[in-house]
């Protein structure tokens, strides 16, 4: 996927208004127009100003454009990057709009599957709803907390720039949430017309990465390091979980890879997730003279195992 330089498309730098903008797009569409212009191009091109300008005419989707920063050239590979749209306010459940535009891969990858009527009618008097992504700690799933965060939604302001205002809430986290899962902030969205009701706010729920854990669904997997006498003789040792150290004994005979099951100790539910240990082999290193002495006894112990043939499956 490549990336698409809106201002670029419609011919304004970064800092142009929203009166440039339209004045810019009104004059390329009717330039490119396809029942006007004799371009072979034209269509292409039309489109491209058609979907360029869904996006910088619409102050939610400018201002998330933006993020992406000003380093990105035209026609580079792109791929958004990893949370991007944490923490950012927008209505309704997507980036959607009515403008009849068959829109691209970098655009739906950035703001959602183009859908028609995605948005409230204006005459509805009751406010529209908000939607944002969040990012939680895993434990806070184990437990529930309450938590402070802050979440940024675009503005226009007297000249036309659309900038970010931030605001801050304070949110109950409840235990056993999962990713993907959303909390309803009532009344938290856009106020109503005519004093009709407010909108709601919608919290989309993700995980901070964690440097010891990670999450598939409601199950949690963390990668134990076993020394080789431990993989072979089997063993018992206390282990992390999100929820406190618990016993775990390492069966004789383990493997690298092979996954332990800790029933019930993923993700709280009904019913809960499970935690897997996956195992890997820590190797000893081999840097003092006592070191290289146990490893060539140990080769010399095994050598003389035809059993053992650690490449039996590669010959032929």
């Amino acid at each position: 996927m490549k990336f698409k330089d809106y201002y670029e498309t419609v011919g304004v730098p970064r800092s142009a208004t929203q009166d440039e903008i339209k004045r810019a797009y009104r004059k390329l569409a009717r330039k490119y127009h396809p029942d006007v212009s004799k371009d072979p191009d034209a269509e292409a091109r039309f489109k491209e100003l058609g979907e360029a300008y869904a996006v910088l005419k619409d102050p939610e989707k400018r201002v998330a454009y933006d993020q992406m920063g000003s380093e990105w050239k035209a026609g580079q590979d792109f791929q958004p990057p990893p949370g991007w749209d944490n923490g950012f306010e927008f209505r309704g459940r997507e980036f959607a709009g009515t403008d009849g535009f068959e829109h691209s891969d970098f655009f739906e990858s950035l703001f959602g599957r183009h859908t028609r009527g995605a948005e409230q009618a204006s005459r509805n008097a009751r406010g529209r709803d908000h939607h944002a992504k969040v990012l939680i700690e895993l434990e806070d799933a184990y437990r529930g907390a309450q938590r402070s965060i802050s979440l940024r939604t675009p503005v226009v302001d007297a000249t036309g720039h659309a900038t970010m205002q931030e605001r801050h809430l304070d949110v109950s986290i409840p235990k056993g949430i999962r990713a993907g899962q959303h909390l309803r902030l009532s009344g938290q969205g856009l106020a109503g017309a005519g004093g009709g009701p407010t909108g709601d706010l919608y919290l989309e729920i993700g995980f901070n990465p964690h440097p010891l854990y990670r999450v598939d669904g409601h199950d949690v997997l963390f990668d134990l390091p076993l020394a080789p006498w431990e993989a072979a003789l089997g063993c018992s040792l206390t282990v992390p979980t999100p929820d406190g150290p618990v016993q775990l004994t390492i069966p004789a005979g383990s493997a690298a890879g092979r996954q332990l099951r800790l029933k019930g100790k993923g993700i709280p539910g009904n019913p809960p997730g499970n935690l897997y240990a996956v195992l890997t082999i820590a190797l000893p290193p081999a840097v003092s003279t006592s070191d290289k002495e146990a490893y060539q006894a140990m080769a010399k112990v095994f050598a003389a195992d035809l059993a053992f043939q650690p490449r039996a499956h590669m010959k032929g």
